[in-house]
C-alpha cells in the first residue's frame, strides 16, 4: 500500500498507532535488557543472554499464537506479546547479573551514600558520557547508512520491483550481521584483561611485554577467525540471490532484479567482518574518539555520493558497490589504526 492509500486509510493508521503506542512502553525494558546483556559478556558470561533470548522466544511465540491466531487481536496482540517477551527476557538476566556483578547490599546507587555506606560510584554521569557518546556515534552512523541506501533505492527507476532487490539484499545483509557482530563482541569481552596486569606481575618488564604479545596474539586470532567467518557468510548470502532466489521471493521479476546484487552483496558483507573485528578491538583499546571520527566523516560522504545515483537513475547495483566501497574504507582505517597502535607500542618497548 503507498502512502496517499495508507493516509486513506484511517482503520490501518489507528492501528499502526495503537501497535507503536504498546510498543513504546517495552522501551525502558528493552534498555534495561540491554545494559544487562553488555554487563554480563563483559563478565564473560555468554549463557545466561542465551537463556534470556530463550525465554523471550518462547514467549513470543506463545504470545503471538494465543492473541493473535485464537483472540484473533491483530497488530495490538502483536505488540502485546513482544512486550511481554522482552519483560521475559530482560527479568531472565536480573537475578544472574545480581549475583555476577553487584556486591551484597549493593543499591545500585539508587540510595545516597550516607545511607549505604558505600565509596563514591566509579562511573558516573561524566565518565558515562565520555564513553557513551562516541559509541552513540558508531551506532547512529551503522543505522542511518542504512536509511540512506533504502532512500536511494526507493529513487532508482523499475519499481516496485528496484525496492523489493535492494530490501531482499539488506534482509541478508541482516541475517549475516550477528555471525560477524558476535566476533567484534569477543574482542570487547576479553581483550580488557589484557590491559591491566595480575598484581604480582605488575613492574617486571619481561611479564608486560609478554602480556601485550599475547594481546596482539588474540587480536590477529579474531581477525583470522572474522575474515574465515566473513567468506562463508558472504558466500551464503550471495548463492542465495544467485541460484536459489526462490528461498526469499517468488516474484520472477523481483528475483531477476535481486540476482545482480549477489556478488556485491557478498563482497559487502565480507568486508564488515574486518570492520567489525577492527571495531571491537578499538573498542576494548579504548580508541572511541577515533572511531567515532571514522563513521562521522564516513557516514557524511555516504549522502551526497548515494544522491548522485539517485540522480543519476542507475541501476540498485550502484547503491550496493556504494556500501561496499564504503564498508572497505572503514575497514581499511580501522587496520591502518590497529597496525600503527601496535607498530608504535614496539618502538616504546625496543627504546
Amino acid at each position: 500500500m503507498k502512502g496517499p492509500e495508507a493516509a486513506a486509510s484511517p482503520g490501518l493508521l489507528n492501528s499502526a498507532h495503537e501497535y507503536v503506542q504498546i510498543r513504546a512502553l517495552s522501551m525502558p525494558t528493552s534498555l534495561l535488557g540491554g545494559v544487562l546483556q553488555a554487563a554480563l559478556l563483559g563478565a564473560k558470561d555468554s549463557v545466561t543472554p542465551l537463556v534470556a533470548i530463550a525465554y523471550s522466544t518462547a514467549v513470543n511465540l506463545v504470545g503471538d499464537y494465543l492473541l493473535v491466531s485464537r483472540f484473533h487481536m491483530g497488530l495490538k496482540g502483536a505488540a502485546i506479546a513482544t512486550l511481554c517477551a522482552q519483560l521475559a527476557g530482560t527479568i531472565a538476566m536480573i537475578g544472574p547479573a545480581r549475583k555476577k556483578l553487584l556486591s551484597k547490599g549493593s543499591s545500585l546507587g539508587l540510595l545516597p551514600r550516607w545511607i549505604t555506606n558505600s565509596a563514591q560510584d566509579a562511573i558516573n554521569g561524566k565518565t558515562f558520557l565520555k564513553f557513551a557518546a562516541p559509541v552513540l556515534t558508531l551506532i547512529l552512523g551503522k543505522i542511518s547508512a542504512f536509511g540512506f541506501m533504502t532512500n536511494a533505492a526507493a529513487g532508482l527507476p523499475g519499481q516496485p520491483q528496484t525496492l523489493a532487490a535492494h530490501q531482499i539484499a539488506l534482509s541478508l545483509f541482516f541475517f549475516a550481521s550477528p555471525f560477524l557482530e558476535v566476533i567484534s563482541q569477543t574482542a570487547q569481552t576479553f581483550l580488557p584483561a589484557y590491559g591491566v596486569l595480575p598484581k604480582e606481575q605488575r613492574g617486571k618488564k619481561a611479564d608486560v611485554e609478554e602480556w601485550k604479545a599475547a594481546s596482539n596474539k588474540l587480536v590477529l586470532r579474531l581477525e583470522k577467525v572474522g575474515l574465515m567467518v566473513g567468506a562463508m557468510i558472504a558466500s551464503v548470502v550471495g548463492s542465495i540471490i544467485a541460484f536459489t532466489p526462490g528461498i526469499v521471493t517468488k516474484d520472477l521479476a523481483v528475483q531477476a532484479a535481486a540476482k545482480p546484487l549477489a556478488a556485491i552483496l557478498a563482497a559487502g558483507a565480507f568486508l564488515t567482518a574486518p570492520v567489525a573485528v577492527s571495531e571491537g578491538t578499538l573498542i576494548a583499546q579504548k580508541e572511541l574518539s577515533y572511531l567515532a571520527g571514522v563513521y562521522f566523516v564516513s557516514t557524511a560522504l555516504l549522502p551526497p555520493v548515494l544522491r548522485k545515483i539517485r540522480a543519476g537513475g542507475g541501476p540498485v547495483s550502484q547503491v550496493w558497490i556504494c556500501f561496499a566501497l564504503f564498508q572497505l574504507f572503514r575497514s581499511s582505517c580501522f587496520v591502518a589504526r590497529l597496525l600503527m597502535t601496535k607498530n608504535r607500542t614496539e618502538a616504546q618497548e625496543e627504546s
